[in-house]
């Protein structure tokens, strides 16, 4: 036989992982292998092409010579195709050994066989190769619907991998290789399987590999160290056998679901903001009204079943407008914060205070005694709110002079639920309001 001119215009550098493989320098090399009655053949890679084949290759192809065999065209092969070899190539390499099926076209018809693959480097310019040995064919290739399985597990963007039950990989389609494929070249620690080495917590890994033996599968979801970086991957493991020696394995699907729970966590964040907004105050960070009805709710039902007594204290600011024509929104909003600040101070933790309009403000005193309590409350309110607030920050130190009218309805002689409170409150402090502002009035 010929031996055929091996040339590339760029020789390769080998790289150091691949240095520990049998080299291959010439077809001489391989007399031996002519003996052999079954199928063998070399491929490589790097050329992507046949490198060598016995007679029973050849007789396989229907070819008369090796030539024909070196210079069969495979320029229709898809780059699955491509990654399905460089896959088997890095698993050899790892392994061994590998052994899986294979589905090829001889003559056009398709025939799928269990092959076993050794990595080997080839010829001057040391070429990634494997060397392909088939001593078994089945009858998929006789049954369409199994043909379409074992294409489908190949071009698959889904991860499909088997596992011995120790954790170590027997076959993964080429999806798994590209995800996985800095775990062929970075070894894990000895004590670490290669099923747990994908995890981005090895140790959740390797309980989760015991769990799925003691459970014969399951599905769980976790965060993956992939070529990608750390990615959400669900697990869908279930219990299988090896076709060729019937010993148990797990077979692992994985499914990339990192955008959609990023989806998930954006739309549970933006469901947090939206109840942000509708809860607090933007200016002030106070409750809203809205949060004051839900809690006056629980503060009321406490009050009627220990029964005591609850107030409400309306507040609104004296003054207010002139400050925003003055010195507009931005002044106006600090003064409504110090306001904020300051009515929180008044408070016992059991109390509540919320901004529910521009300048007006409510107060909700839980458990009190007497409505003199209240009054007394009212009372510190129009006291603080009449210390003069100074604006920080302004073009020059500025003073704004505000005061309170503050209105009270006591629970449950002037209502029994929130808007009949407020309602009653915020009329009573309309009366403070005609008789001058800056004081407080009970109903």
């Amino acid at each position: 036989m010929r031996i055929r001119d091996q040339c590339v215009a760029t020789p390769k550098k080998m790289p150091a992982d691949y240095r520990q493989l049998v080299h291959i320098n010439s077809h001489d090399e391989l007399t031996l292998y002519e003996l052999i009655p079954d199928v063998v053949w070399i491929f490589d890679l790097d050329k992507h092409g046949w490198w060598w084949g016995n007679q029973a290759a050849l007789d396989f192809w229907g070819l008369q010579s090796l030539d024909e065999l070196i210079n069969k065209d495979l320029s229709g092969d898809t780059q699955g195709a491509r990654d399905r070899t460089l896959q088997t190539f890095e698993l050899a390499v790892k392994n061994g050994l590998t052994i899986d099926p294979w589905t090829t076209y001889p003559g056009g018809k398709p025939r799928t066989l269990y092959m076993k693959h050794r990595a080997v480097t080839v010829g001057p310019e040391r070429h990634r190769a494997i060397i392909a040995y088939i001593n078994e064919q089945v009858n998929l290739g006789e049954t369409p619907e199994n043909l379409l399985l074992v294409e489908a597990m190949r071009y698959t963007t889904v991860l499909v991998t088997s596992f011995t039950l120790d954790g170590e990989v027997v076959i993964e389609n080429p999806a798994a290789t590209e995800a996985y494929k800095h775990l062929h070249t970075h070894q894990p620690a000895e004590t670490l399987s290669s099923f747990a080495a994908r995890f981005a917590d090895p140790e959740q890994g390797t309980a989760r590999l015991q769990q799925a033996l003691a459970s014969k599968g399951g599905r769980w979801t976790h965060m993956m160290l992939t070529g990608q970086g750390p990615r959400r991957h669900t697990l869908d493991i279930r219990m299988t056998r090896h076709p060729l020696t019937g010993d148990f394995l797990l077979l692992m699907a994985e499914y990339d679901v990192t955008e959609l729970h990023q989806a998930l966590d954006s739309a549970q964040e933006a469901q947090q903001a939206l109840r942000q907004m509708a809860l607090y105050d933007a200016v002030t960070g106070l409750p809203s009204l809205h949060f004051l009805q839900e809690s006056a709710r629980k503060l009321l039902a406490r009050a009627e079943r220990s029964g005591k007594k609850a107030a409400l204290l309306f507040i609104d600011l004296d003054g207010f407008k002139a400050v925003n024509d003055t010195w507009g929104h931005d002044g106006g909003n600090r003064v409504l914060v110090e306001v904020g600040k300051r009515l929180s101070a008044i408070l016992r933790e059991s109390d509540q205070v919320a901004r529910i309009g521009g300048d007006e403000f409510v107060m909700l005193l839980a458990d009190i005694e007497q409505p003199q309590d209240a009054e007394q409350v009212a009372q510190r309110v129009v006291d603080v709110l009449r210390t003069p607030i100074v604006l920080e920050g302004m073009e020059s130190r500025i003073e704004a002079r505000i005061s309170g009218s503050v209105g009270i309805a006591i629970y449950p002689e002037h209502g029994r639920d929130i808007e009949q409170l407020i309602k009653t409150a915020d009329h009573s402090m309309y009366q403070v309001k005609s008789r001058g502002k800056c004081g407080f009035n009970i109903a």
